[in-house]
């Protein structure tokens, strides 16, 4: 048994060296804004989920550039010269806040400009969670999706109030939107009950679905690591998550878009479970033309991952 787990200890070191080693050399560049036209807004998002609701609310009436690419993680982002002149030339900065993207949060508060700025995540009263002995928000507030109803009024607020011209227009965008998550959110618990009670647990790769858990009916039995994707889990962690896996009789746990799933098969290597297929976006959407190219859909996506890995069923979500 000792030979084991010394075993085990050494194959998680190595690992965490890895995801070091893949962190440090991760880049992103901005995408480009989505018109040129002098006449309309210069918005500028920070995470691709407030770009991606930014957009729908803004529609044609603006100018939108999202500083980060989808699957990119805005924990661990570090800002290119770009980004600066993005932010310095926005007539608005959108961004999540609550220390999701803490080094993009840092360049827009300090920028010279004084461009008027709004953290749509902070308009969320946040859950707080342990971290190294403090209780820190947690900013993936997103997971519930009431929650991204009333970024969405924020976001058309916001913009009614830069362009008063348009407000009709950020208004009636604005409804569509919010009448499609109310949808969502009438729908994510349907499928989150046909998973079988003693089930409805779901293991990740960081702490980012505790909103998502707590309005739908699940409990987050363990992560590998807490909210940030900086930290790094001790072998003990691993070891100790890897028991509670199987107390727990969970089929599946899930590894997620935007973070190495090595240490996460790791895991379920030891707990003698699966890592769920599809992977779960958690701080970002997905790629064009994937599964998760857009909030509602990266939702969607998730819960029809959950339901399904974890022994239910899921019905096709109509917009």
């Amino acid at each position: 048994m000792l030979q084991h787990l010394a075993c085990t200890s050494r194959s998680v070191l190595t690992l965490l060296a890895t995801l070091a080693v893949a962190a440090c050399q991760s880049t992103t560049t901005p995408t480009a804004p989505t018109t040129d036209d002098p006449d309309k807004p210069n918005i500028v998002a920070t995470s691709t989920i407030v770009a991606d609701l930014v957009a729908q609310v803004g529609g044609d009436a603006i100018d939108l550039q999202g500083l980060l690419e989808p699957g990119a993680d805005p924990h661990v982002y570090e800002p290119v010269p770009a980004d600066s002149i993005a932010i310095e030339q926005a007539d608005f900065v959108f961004y999540s806040g609550h220390n999701l993207e803490p080094a993009l949060v840092d360049l827009i508060l300090g920028a010279g400009s004084g461009v008027p700025y709004l953290a749509v995540g902070e308009q969320i009263a946040p859950l707080a969670l342990e971290k190294e002995g403090q209780r820190v928000a947690d900013p993936h507030v997103w997971g519930d999706v009431s929650h991204a109803i009333v970024m969405v009024e924020k976001i058309r607020d916001a913009l009614s109030e830069l362009e008063p011209e348009q407000a009709a227009t950020f208004a009636t965008n604005a409804a569509v939107i919010v009448a499609e998550l109310q949808r969502l959110d009438d729908w994510i618990p349907v499928q989150i009950m046909t998973i079988p009670e003693g089930q409805r647990a779901i293991v990740t790769t960081h702490d980012a679905f505790q909103y998502y858990a707590s309005a739908y009916g699940l409990e987050v039995i363990g992560t590998l690591i807490g909210i940030s994707t900086e930290e790094q889990p001790s072998a003990q962690t691993v070891r100790s998550l890897v028991e509670a896996i199987k107390t727990a009789g969970l089929p599946a746990i899930f590894a997620e878009t935007t973070i190495a799933p090595k240490l996460i098969e790791t895991v379920a290597e030891e707990a003698g479970v699966k890592v769920a297929d599809p992977k779960l976006y958690s701080d970002s959407i997905g790629a064009p033309g994937s599964a998760g190219d857009s909030y509602i859909k990266m939702m969607v996506s998730n819960t029809c991952s959950i339901a399904i890995n974890l022994g239910g069923s899921c019905t096709p979500f109509e917009p």
